[in-house]
């Protein structure tokens, strides 16, 4: 039976979907700004495998993952870099797509853009104003969050609690603080829209609902993203969907774990946020090798657990794939035909299949399933040294690779698989010079800052502080919450 960690519930559930034998899967993709770092490669390779895993337990998956191609983000870049913000958007869609193929991420059934669902969001932005859970300010338009009474069910606060550093838009017109924006007046040369309160263009949070929607109904099975994603984002998600719908949002959420470099979080302004291109580009491998490294070490811990990189963490799973396809090598060099160890090798490939189900059905339990394969490529090995035959040898590669594909592993020809070692490529880019902080990652920090308020992890707070006060930008907290900075 296959269970899932249910972030609503905190608890790990009996995963049994809205349509039996069916999974609709929505993912929130990235904002299309930047590259993308070791921090996205992490979320994608994820929900990619448990796709490929729901697939394989016999389900028909629907896997929908967005993109957000109108945000603040991507107009700052643009004003920044005097260019045409959809310039920018093509740029890092097109940047997106090129890392997803060389990570082996399999493409999503559906992959929307905030900009094709414009009649979709004003629809929804009107429905809550009908409802009388959203008011317009000079054609803001803005969620009342005290109208919803689970308001906080997701991240499991309580609305009084989260006012202290929260990421909220600085409006003294608003009813509450917490209130957020569905609907944004523009400012001349920004993208716009018209709707019914003026031409504009919509909030983050309520994009992502009207698309959800659109793709895969009013209810649906699974909702994933980033543990980052769970307040404000998915918090908001879930009130403005179920004021709207009147029904239950998504049945079960799953959030991935956070990437640290030597236990310290990602950080711009630390330098060692890893962008996944510069990752292939350092690595030394060819790029099919570079997308099996990664995805072993990603895979390597729990979805749920941070993973930390080390300076040999990429070294230690490459080492330990060297094993897998060193087993490989010797399964196709077996020409015999008879082979002394061939009756035991039924048992050994059913526990293999049946450890490995057992491990993905107990949450996607990937670092377990992986020590499942490992520990029966000893087995494998004695038989081997005992004698297989041709046939029965062909049998045990293909149920590894067939295995290995749910994971994106063990898919390289024999021959195309590099063994030899290379120098530590994290070590490479920890040294890299660490460039001028730009307003969108400096708004960034500010916004990763005041969720570690919010959160009143007040250590992870200050740090931010004092890295941003390092590149000469000095900040100011507003009694609201909201911060301002200069430099």
């Amino acid at each position: 039976m296959l269970t899932i960690h249910n972030t609503m519930s905190g608890m790990k559930e009996a995963f049994k979907p809205l349509i039996p034998g069916q999974v609709g899967m929505y993912v929130c993709g990235v904002t299309v700004y930047d590259d993308c770092h070791l921090g996205h490669a992490r979320s994608a390779i994820v929900f990619d495998t448990i796709r490929r895993y729901l697939q394989w337990r016999g389900f028909v998956v629907t896997y929908v993952r967005n993109f957000t191609d109108v945000d603040d983000k991507i107009i700052v870049r643009a004003n920044q870099e005097s260019r045409d913000w959809t310039e920018v958007v093509a740029q890092y869609i097109d940047a997106f797509a090129r890392d997803m193929e060389r990570l082996s991420v399999t493409v999503p059934d559906q992959e929307p853009r905030a900009t094709e669902h414009m009649p979709e969001i004003i629809h929804m932005v009107g429905g809550l104003i009908d409802k009388g859970v959203a008011y317009v300010v000079d054609g803001n338009v803005y969620y009342r969050v005290g109208g919803f009474s689970e308001y906080g069910c997701l991240s499991h606060r309580k609305l009084a609690d989260m006012l202290a550093g929260a990421r909220v838009d600085i409006d003294e017109r608003k009813h509450h603080p917490m209130d957020f924006a569905l609907w944004k007046t523009s400012k001349v040369g920004e993208p716009a829209w018209e709707s019914p309160w003026g031409s504009g263009r919509p909030g983050w949070h309520i994009e992502c609902s009207a698309m959800s929607v659109a793709h895969l109904g009013e209810t649906f099975d699974i909702h994933g993203g980033g543990e980052d994603l769970i307040f404000p984002h998915h918090e908001n998600e879930i009130a403005q969907s179920q004021a709207f719908t009147g029904k239950s949002f998504a049945r079960y959420w799953i959030h991935n774990g956070f990437v640290t470099i030597h236990a310290e979080k990602m950080s711009k302004s630390l330098g060692n946020t890893f962008t996944i291109r510069a990752l292939f580009e350092a690595s030394g491998y060819a790029e099919v090798v570079t997308a099996e490294v990664i995805r072993y070490f990603v895979l390597s811990a729990h979805y749920r657990s941070p993973i930390d990189v080390l300076d040999d963490s990429f070294q230690e799973s490459k080492r330990a794939l060297n094993n897998v396809y060193d087993l490989l090598l010797r399964l196709d060099e077996v020409s015999t035909t008879h082979g002394g160890a061939d009756a035991d090798i039924a048992g050994i490939l059913t526990r293999l299949q049946s450890g490995f189900e057992a491990a993905m059905d107990d949450d996607f339990n990937t670092p377990e399933a992986i020590g499942e394969l490992q520990r029966v490529r000893t087995e494998i090995n004695v038989c081997l040294a005992k004698g297989l035959s041709g046939e029965t040898a062909a049998q045990v590669r293909d149920r590894l690779r067939s295995i290995g594909q749910v994971l994106g592993l063990f898919q390289i020809q024999v021959q195309d698989w590099e063994f030899g070692e290379k120098a530590a490529w994290t070590s490479k880019l920890a040294n890299r010079s660490t460039p001028q902080l730009s307003e969108v990652d400096i708004e960034e920090m500010i916004g990763e800052r005041q969720a570690a308020r919010s959160n009143k992890d007040w250590k992870r707070s200050d740090e931010i502080r004092d890295n941003l006060a390092v590149h000469g930008v000095i900040l100011e907290d507003r009694p609201d919450g909201t911060s301002r900075w200069k430099r």
